[in-house]
């Protein structure tokens, strides 16, 4: 196991602990909450050769936030579907850098890195609400949950990227 791997893992588990111990606990007003296990479909190392891991491990990362939440696979659905539009979403937000495998998230531009952030968090938070909603007639609920609580998820996951990103010497 070489050490990226290692480093991905201990990832992948410190923020299932952070996503279930702190920012479960948060709820304000029932529309601010955070889902900040998804940056790690953010750092995710792209390669297509591993897309198939990638997903089962966005799956995985999914279940795993249900088994703690007791939440009956939404999270794991929505992780689902946000780690297969991954590349279309990649594709819109890098344009060039994406297609010939050049992109790293800390060498991005900031306003690409926002862009991008924000479509993986609305389309994950949509997926999430939507199924965990699952009402045509409360659709007000899910818009503004998914709003609400994508502009906090957004905040924070700029924040922990800004934390623990390699500075530049």
């Amino acid at each position: 196991m070489n050490n990226s791997s290692l480093s991905n893992i201990i990832f992948f588990l410190v923020l299932i602990f952070l996503q279930t111990t702190l920012f479960n606990q948060i709820d304000f007003l029932g529309y601010l909450n955070p889902y900040i296990y998804i940056i790690f479909l953010v750092y995710y190392p792209y390669d297509r050769d591993n897309t198939i891991i990638f997903i089962f491990l966005s799956f995985l990362l999914g279940l795993s936030i249900d088994i703690f939440s007791d939440s009956g696979g939404v999270h794991a659905a929505a992780t689902l579907t946000a780690a297969y539009l991954r590349p279309v979403l990649m594709r819109w937000s890098f344009g060039v850098s994406y297609d010939y495998h050049t992109i790293k998230i800390s060498k991005t531009t900031f306003g690409q890195r926002i862009n991008y952030l924000t479509l993986l968090i609305l389309t994950h938070h949509l997926v999430l609400y939507s199924l965990e909603i699952f009402s045509f007639a409360h659709l007000v609920s899910i818009v503004k949950k998914t709003i609400f609580s994508a502009i906090f998820t957004l905040i924070l996951s700029l924040i922990f990227i800004s934390l623990f990103s390699k500075k530049k010497t």
